[in-house]
């Protein structure tokens, strides 16, 4: 049986409001975290809360946040490739196009509904909106994902995820060219208040680490190794559009940057614009302890075609 999920916060500065604390510091949207309020799954220090409330340091908070509603999600026989699987995990190299699971405008054609004609093995697993699903990509991100099967398996490697024991790297295209390699980016994030849809560098975000390292120096971008040290929502692109180098193809957080590149990068970088039809990102590495075995695994996928074919013609192209 899906229990509901609790999470404690301990208020860490005077005068926010409750209901703009817990959407900075959750992975809850404002609403939903005013109607959880509403129905009084929120408590400051025991007593049911406001959505207005002023909150002072020391306060704890506590969200309760029900089990997901059920979802029928149905089979749909799609290929997948399969690095590994057992009786417990199986790893997924995930194409870009496909979003993670079905979420309202994507009702089908999900990875979910891949999985669940490729095996019967979750249901319930994770909740029946997200069954199995340790962590996500985004739709347009290709790349590496490891799936769980069994509710032990699931429970360790929700944990793992959380003590960031799950080490995931990814290539990124990025505008521009970095001041410094490698380069840390520390910067919290949470939801942007101007644009619901999108993420932000915000004061009272959740905190969020981003690790950059310069791979191949191109005319007017950059092909990056970045590792997560946190797993943000949208956290590489976020991150990277705030020190003012987006990830070339990306709409959302860098749509049109290229426009300021000046000089001899200038029609280099809108030829690139125009042949990049999705955002330069692929998680290409997945390395793990096995939630039974406790054998470290590690798993790799190259670039997927696009990316590669794309990555030639700025190498190609570039004066170094």
């Amino acid at each position: 049986m899906i229990e509901e999920r609790v999470e404690v916060f301990t208020v860490d500065r005077d005068g926010d409001r409750l209901d703009v604390y817990v959407t900075g510091n959750s992975d809850l949207s404002r609403a939903r975290v005013q109607a959880l309020v509403e129905e009084g799954r929120v408590r400051v220090d025991g007593h049911v809360a406001k959505k207005s409330d002023r909150l002072k340091a020391g306060q704890e908070i506590e969200v309760r946040v029900p089990p997901p509603e059920a979802l029928d999600a149905l089979p749909e026989d799609m290929p997948l490739d399969i690095p590994f699987e057992d009786s417990s995990i199986l790893v997924v190299n995930k194409p870009a196009g496909m979003v993670t699971h079905p979420a309202p405008g994507h009702p089908t054609g999900t990875l979910i509904n891949a999985l669940l004609a490729h095996t019967d093995d979750l249901s319930g697993i994770g909740g029946k909106l997200r069954p199995g699903i340790v962590h996500r990509l985004d739709r347009y991100t290709s790349g590496l994902m490891v799936v769980a099967k069994t509710d032990r398996a699931h429970h360790a490697l929700s944990e793992a995820l959380q003590r960031r024991e799950i080490k995931r790297l990814y290539v990124a295209a990025s505008w521009g060219h970095l001041s410094e390699s490698p380069l840390e980016v520390i910067a919290p994030i949470g939801r942007d208040p101007a644009e619901r849809k999108r993420m932000a560098v915000v004061e009272n975000g959740r905190y969020a680490v981003t690790r950059l390292r310069v791979v191949e120096r191109w005319l007017g971008a950059e092909l990056l190794r970045v590792a997560l040290g946190t797993g943000r929502t949208h956290q590489i692109r976020v991150h990277l559009a705030h020190i003012g180098h987006p990830v070339v193809g990306d709409t959302l957080y860098g749509a049109g940057w290229e426009r300021g590149i000046g000089g001899k990068a200038q029609q280099w970088a809108k030829t690139l614009s125009q042949k990049v039809e999705r955002q330069f990102l692929h998680s290409w590495r997945l390395s793990f302890a096995h939630p039974v075995s406790g054998e470290v695994m590690r798993f790799e996928r190259p670039l997927p075609d696009d990316l590669q074919t794309w990555a030639e013609w700025a190498r190609n192209d570039s004066v170094t």
